[in-house]
């Protein structure tokens, strides 16, 4: 990455002279070593293998009803949904891989082959990701398939990011399982 000061990468960013294509070779590093590594843990793919067990059956009334009662969590006090899945132990394991990437990663989330969350190390907005771009261009795609989105600045923390997912590829049979997305802190590559 250029070093550029913070004041002016901002300015670039708000003139339009940056985008997710100025960091595509970095990102795209990033994907195919740290982040394809931690997305072929065995942490991530026993709990992608399990969740999908659950929810192969599900269609998509049950799949927009479990988003809508994660949406309406999400700004409630009491959470049981998001509670549940913010205390499995994937979502500990990349809360901690979070924790330890001095702020580079913001957030982590795997989705399953519904692209239904099955970890994140934060409350993500909505519980399917199945209609996104994260989803649609890594999972269906399968092995070798990274999709960068866009760098945006996050609104509360003002950091500028962009997202990074790759599929979650089943080790013995190479087919892709679900996929795992990240935010990367583009200052900090």
């Amino acid at each position: 990455m250029k070093l550029l000061s913070r004041t002016a990468f901002i300015c670039l960013l708000a003139t339009g002279g940056a985008s997710a294509n100025e960091f595509d070779g970095e990102l795209k590093a990033l994907a195919e070593a740290q982040i394809a590594e931690i997305a072929s843990s065995s942490e991530v793919i026993s709990a992608v293998k399990e969740q999908n067990g659950t929810t192969a059956a599900f269609d998509q009334a049950k799949i927009d009803a479990l988003d809508t009662t994660w949406r309406a969590e999400a700004d409630a006090i009491d959470q049981p949904m998001i509670d549940k899945v913010l205390d499995n132990p994937l979502s500990v394991y990349l809360a901690d891989l979070q924790g330890a990437s001095d702020g580079l990663f913001t957030e982590i989330f795997v989705m399953d082959a519904k692209g239904l969350n099955v970890g994140q190390s934060d409350v993500t907005s909505d519980f399917w990701q199945g209609d996104e771009a994260k989803w649609q261009k890594t999972f269906p795609v399968g092995k070798g398939a990274v999709h960068i989105s866009e760098l945006e600045q996050d609104e509360s923390t003002q950091i500028l990011q962009s997202q990074v997912s790759v599929p979650v590829i089943d080790p013995a049979s190479g087919e892709a399982i679900g996929a795992v997305t990240f935010g990367v802190n583009v200052e900090n590559l």
